[in-house]
């Protein structure tokens, strides 16, 4: 009877477990991959000439990418992204890396202080940066109460202005990134590399940043790939004169109509994404991000 039983009892908890996760599995479909096959099978459809799209094939929407217009649109995105990513890893990875060295207590303040920012709308926080850089606001007193400056400033609606909103959303992400690594990083063998005569910056190089590359690598991608995107910082700090990706899509979807080349945008924005992701794996041999808890 034992041993009858017992196979009945494995079906019956195969079957419990597959219960538990069909509407998981559901979700993601429906979710998840249904909007991104729809998005790939849009890229492939030509536009209607008054709204909505025609079922008829064409790769008019990928050739015109490479049109000057939208291709000077992605190299600008790119620049954009990697000044603000490498200012990120500047700030981010040294940030990141004593925080793992603090004491447990200070750990949780230190933590709480980076959570504390997520507690307000993106946009409430951006729009504080515009009371800061315009002409005659924060910054400009300061600068003139010091003299280094004799009049008002020309900040607000400039590259640069974009370049600290980016920095400013995103770094959090990059310090939580490198603290995860740095964290479970085992620092005897810094200590070994000392005591095998290394110098503080080669046991740095050879052992502490191998140790927290899948870290830092993890942060450049959840810095790198947003701010290519992140079409409301442009907006709000530049004025409309920084035109990213994202703001691209997003003119193409509301304005123009044109929902195809939209959705072709966004099919090679998602390829270069996934690209990115690929590296990351092959370079550190992991298959999760370090940050994403």
């Amino acid at each position: 009877m034992k041993a009858a039983s017992t196979p009945f009892k494995k079906k019956k908890k195969q079957s419990g477990v597959w219960l538990t996760l069909m509407p998981l599995y559901l979700f993601t479909l429906v979710f998840v991959a249904g909007p991104l096959v729809y998005m790939f099978v849009l890229s492939f459809q030509t536009r209607a000439e008054v709204w909505g799209v025609v079922n008829q094939f064409t790769l008019d929407n990928y050739k015109n990418i490479f049109q000057p217009v939208y291709l000077n649109t992605f190299v600008e995105s790119f620049k954009l992204a990697l000044t603000s990513t490498l200012l990120i890893c500047a700030i981010g990875y040294p940030f990141g890396y004593f925080m793992a060295k603090l004491p447990a207590q200070w750990k949780k303040r230190v933590m709480l202080l980076l959570m504390i920012p997520f507690w307000t709308s993106s946009l409430i926080r951006l729009y504080g940066w515009i009371i800061i850089f315009r002409a005659n606001g924060t910054l400009d007193k300061l600068l003139m109460g010091l003299g280094l400056t004799d009049g008002p400033l020309k900040l607000l609606y400039t590259y640069p202005a974009v370049v600290v909103g980016m920095v400013y959303a995103l770094l959090q992400f990059m310090i939580l990134a490198v603290y995860s690594s740095a964290e479970k990083m085992d620092w005897s063998l810094v200590e070994a590399a000392r005591d095998l005569g290394a110098t503080p910056l080669k046991a740095f190089l050879t052992v502490t940043l191998k140790l927290t590359l899948p870290g830092l690598l993890s942060g450049v991608i959840l810095t790198f790939i947003p701010s290519m995107g992140l079409f409301f910082i442009a907006d709000i700090l530049g004025g409309n004169k920084v035109v990213l990706v994202g703001s691209l899509i997003q003119d193409q979807l509301m304005k123009a109509h044109n929902w195809p080349f939209a959705a072709a945008l966004s099919v090679v924005l998602m390829i270069l994404t996934s690209l990115m992701i690929s590296l990351y794996k092959r370079v550190t041999h992991t298959t999760e991000l370090e940050g994403i808890l």
